[in-house]
């Protein structure tokens, strides 16, 4: 099991090891947090491909001290020409979760990697980008070690992703799934990634590389055209922020759930959880009592901001947290309903010598997206916009050039002591849940980060993978628990000791004094990197 890791300089963390040795390698060359996410971000997309990629969304928030924090939407939204009536002239009653017809949204990353590091110019930031991506270029040219969690996805989803135009050819082996430590190579990956390098990340969506990447989406059926891709820039944003108890915490704004996960830590704070011990029963009912509160909000108002007709803020003020939090009640469960279903993600953080920190979350939604890998650039395009509805009334109804809506939210906090923290996780509707452990485990109990990191968890839900809504524990919980919260009225189902479903979660805290902790989760490939 991976050690709390400690340290006076920089450190990274994230759920593939190379990633995390990425990021620090670029911190031990003089650059900063920016700099190393980048690299940890497209070594990630390489190094695990059934989680995230280039042809996926991300979010950042990052923190420079004595200086605003700031986000960055890196979300890509529909295409022009896409509605619902495109998919009824076709018979569908739900967007396809597979194929060209779910890889409808633009990919957004590399264009919050460019506004990242617009960013990272204004910090003094020096490396040259083909330094950043220089671990993702060879990692693909070479080949990556297939970890046992992209196995697994593969075996999993098989069936429905072999048929998809360029899967076979590029995640599988003689065409069988590729075993654990077998050897896979992604050379045009490669040598896309050295056209960024050398054209620049705008090339993605202005330029030789987005001009051929518009003929090969239109070549296999895809709805997003070169108009939709150099129409596209990511957004800095202000964040959310929670006045807590113990300091300030950030999330991403929407159309990402960020918001959720506030509001989550907004009613815990307001219900004395220190009365109960943190792996108790009544410890858990109150989490997951107090995300139902924040799941019915998500549900009914959280989608693209230009959409929206209420302020996201407005829901972590003081007298609306105060009433979330009185619907809690200690001795019963009320009902829950239908979670939003799973999402591959990675969740990675950085802090550098100087104490600025880059909390980064990284997806492609389902296991290797659409399923569509892009038979030149060899880009495996995101099915995020499958999450859409087609109900004109629902909130997340599709539209030209919306945002549908995310899981995925990178939370940090500045606290009271002096600390700053970065903390998340992948897995859909165990996002927030996994922030409130993570956060109440160390910061409101006073876990070592490990300890909280490592701690066991639950899932009130879905998350990737999944499709059961029950309250799952994993079985590290006693029986005395499980029979507690089934008395509460919840319905409970056991899972295992340590168990992916409940997320990769992970965090770097640097105490007042510049001395760093940080932790990976033992559910993960990762690692945490420092020096």
């Amino acid at each position: 099991m991976l050690q709390t890791v400690r340290s006076t300089r920089g450190m990274a963390v994230a759920p593939h090891s190379l990633a995390a040795q990425a990021a620090v390698s670029v911190l031990r060359d003089g650059g900063n947090a920016i700099e190393a996410m980048v690299a940890a971000a497209s070594t990630i997309a390489v190094v695990y491909p059934h989680m995230n990629g280039l042809g996926g969304d991300s979010f950042w928030t990052i923190s420079c001290p004595n200086q605003p924090v700031v986000a960055i939407d890196a979300g890509g939204p529909a295409a022009a020409d896409i509605s619902s009536d495109y998919y009824s002239a076709k018979g569908c009653t739900r967007i396809p979760i597979r194929g060209p017809d779910s890889a409808n949204t633009v990919a957004g990353t590399v264009g919050g990697w460019h506004e990242a590091l617009a960013i990272s110019e204004s910090w003094g930031g020096r490396l040259k980008l083909g330094r950043l991506l220089e671990e993702a270029i060879f990692y693909a040219e070479d080949g990556i070690a297939v970890t046992a969690s992209q196995t697994a996805s593969t075996e999993k989803k098989l069936a429905e992703l072999k048929p998809i135009a360029g899967f076979a050819e590029t995640f599988l082996l003689a065409g069988a799934v590729p075993q654990a430590g077998s050897k896979l190579r992604l050379e045009r990956l490669g040598r896309t990634l050295r056209t960024l390098a050398t054209e620049g990340l705008d090339s993605f969506y202005r330029g030789k590389l987005a001009a051929r990447m518009a003929k090969e989406l239109k070549a296999i059926g895809c709805p997003i055209s070169a108009d939709d891709l150099s129409s596209y820039r990511a957004r800095v944003r202000k964040p959310l922020v929670l006045e807590h108890s113990l300091g300030q915490i950030y999330n991403m704004t929407p159309p990402t759930q960020g918001v959720i996960s506030l509001i989550v830590l907004g009613i815990l704070d307001r219900l004395d959880i220190e009365r109960f011990e943190p792996e108790s029963p009544e410890y858990i009912h109150l989490v997951v009592e107090a995300t139902k509160q924040a799941f019915a909000i998500r549900d009914s108002y959280v989608a693209d901001p230009d959409y929206m007709d209420v302020d996201p803020q407005s829901f972590l003020e003081n007298t609306y947290l105060d009433r979330l939090a009185g619907n809690v009640q200690l001795d019963s469960a009320l009902p829950w309903g239908q979670g939003r279903g799973p999402g591959d993600t990675v969740w990675m953080g950085v802090i550098d010598s100087e104490g600025r920190a880059v909390s980064f979350i990284q997806s492609i939604y389902h296991e290797f997206g659409s399923g569509l890998v892009l038979p030149e650039s060899g880009i495996n395009w995101q099915n995020r916009g499958c999450s859409f509805s087609l109900d004109p009334q629902n909130i997340n109804a599709l539209r030209p050039r919306k945002k549908p809506f995310h899981t995925l939210n990178p939370a940090l906090a500045r606290l009271n002591d002096g600390r700053t923290m970065v903390y998340g996780t992948m897995g859909g509707d165990g996002q927030p849940q996994t922030q409130a452990a993570v956060f109440t485990r160390y910061a409101v109990y006073g876990y070592p980060m490990q300890k909280a990191i490592t701690a066991p968890r639950w899932l009130l839900g879905r998350t990737w993978g999944d499709d059961s809504d029950s309250l799952k524990l994993e079985s590290r919980f006693s029986a005395a628990t499980q029979a507690k919260l089934q008395a509460l009225g919840h319905k409970v189902e056991m899972i295992e000791e340590f168990d992916e479903l409940v997320g990769h979660a992970a965090g770097i805290a640097r105490n007042s004094n510049g001395v760093l902790e940080g932790a990976s989760d033992p559910r993960s490939d990762g690692g945490v990197a420092a020096f």
